[in-house]
């Protein structure tokens, strides 16, 4: 049964699992839509002290991290082959980074939609070492990653024409294979979960991952919460809200967890 909500503010607490599509395929995060460019802006530590960011190096992706007062480079290292960070909103909103800041993801850059094999690089993000490096048979994005980096959370697309056929999926990093099964609310059709990712925040124990999508046809749109420990989802409605939400926020209270949606016109 989904949470429905009629009001800008919403209780966080619930979760969801659902994919980004769209009509056209292509994204040098690996998303299937369009191209989201995240090699300068990389993502920041939970700390806000740092930022990763991962670019282009002659055959190899060269990836750092930088200080947030003053730039300067802390940690540098060359990874042969293309990686960037990936992009899980179409805002521009990145993931890979675990919470406790020990393990950083980057995802392969998507040249088509379908590809036949996707590639992730594990990194150790103190030590800017590889810890595995990861070849998938099949077209996976990136979603999200658990906060002691021990899960990572991917979108397998299923069918080469269409790219809102999907199943998610649970990496685990320690076996180095996925979890069988896929990630389902058994309460819900999988083709009303699905939808633009519009934008997301993150709980500030980096437990729950919350997206807000835009979904198609004029249907209302939904926030996607996922518990990144447990792995468990639901949807929640907004009901009278515009269908469009691209450029909309949200932000999550540090204190009780409170999830607040805004369209960013100042009241």
């Amino acid at each position: 049964m989904r949470h429905r909500v009629s009001a800008l503010v919403v209780t966080a607490g619930a979760c969801l699992i659902a994919a980004a599509l769209g009509p056209q395929p292509a994204g040098a995060d690996g998303l299937p839509v369009y191209e989201v460019d995240t090699s300068r802006q990389g993502i920041e530590t939970s700390s806000a002290t740092a930022r990763y960011v991962a670019l282009p190096a002659g055959e190899g992706t060269s990836v750092a991290r930088i200080d947030a007062d003053g730039g300067r480079v802390r940690r540098s290292t060359f990874l042969e082959g293309d990686f960037t960070v990936p992009a899980v909103a179409y805002d521009g909103t990145t993931s890979g980074l675990s919470h406790d800041g020990k393990v950083l993801a980057l995802i392969e850059p998507r040249k088509s939609f379908p590809r036949p094999t996707t590639g992730f690089v594990l990194l150790d993000a103190e030590r800017m070492r590889t810890l595995e490096q990861v070849r998938l048979d099949g077209d996976f994005s990136f979603d999200a990653i658990s906060p002691n980096g021990e899960t990572i959370y991917l979108i397998e697309y299923l069918d080469r024409r269409d790219p809102t056929n999907y199943r998610v999926r649970a990496y685990d990093v320690d076996r180095g294979s996925l979890v069988a099964g896929a990630i389902v609310d058994p309460r819900e059709p999988p083709a009303e979960m699905a939808g633009l990712p519009a934008t997301r925040a993150v709980s500030p124990e980096g437990r729950w991952a919350y997206t807000l999508y835009q979904r198609g046809g004029g249907d209302e749109p939904f926030i996607h919460a996922l518990d990144t420990r447990r792995g468990e989802a639901v949807c929640i409605d907004l009901e009278g809200f515009a269908s469009r939400v691209m450029g909309f926020e949200l932000l999550v209270a540090p204190g009780d967890g409170q999830l607040t949606l805004s369209d960013g016109q100042a009241e």
